[in-house]
């Protein structure tokens, strides 16, 4: 299991929010990755299983470089879906799911969804549009919690996370 953060908004606390991420270390103790710009900050722990590879850490910048990932989960079709970006002319340069669902996205958009099978929780900032978008399994089977506080928006794959951002 990996885990995630992501704040949006003004005057984010950057102590605060490494803090957060070190609460996700159990979590994801193979890899830490943290994007920040502006009022965006993202940070991921990774769990290493499809590709071990460090390609394949997050948070992941897709080929076109609009879109940054933070992906909980595994996608059990990636395998299939990845041939198919692969057939669309999409360059593929991991073996990873996150990469797979990055580069669906950035070819479908949010239709995307309806090809994912598996336990999932994700957020995609959209660099060109400054706005996020974020999903689950239809399950509810990986957690994705959202909270705000004076400062912002933030989402996570563990509440902790959102209690811990002050």
């Amino acid at each position: 299991m990996c885990g995630f953060i992501a704040s949006f908004g003004p005057d984010i606390n950057h102590k605060g929010f490494e803090d957060a991420l070190d609460h996700l270390k159990r979590r994801g103790p193979d890899a830490k990755g943290i994007w920040s710009k502006d009022d965006v900050f993202l940070g991921s722990r990774r769990l290493a299983i499809f590709d071990l590879n460090e390609r394949s850490n997050q948070p992941m910048k897709s080929i076109c470089t609009r879109y940054i990932l933070l992906f909980n989960g595994a996608i059990y079709n990636f395998k299939e879906l990845r041939k198919y970006l692969i057939e669309c002319g999409v360059q593929i340069k991991t073996f990873s799911d996150t990469e797979v669902i990055l580069e669906l996205f950035a070819l479908e958009g949010p239709k995307m969804l309806q090809k994912l099978q598996g336990m999932f929780a994700f957020v995609i900032w959209d660099i060109e549009k400054k706005e996020a978008f974020a999903a689950r399994d239809p399950y509810g089977i990986k957690p994705l919690y959202i909270g705000s506080n004076s400062k912002g928006i933030i989402l996570s794959s563990q509440v902790k996370t959102l209690l811990s951002m002050k």
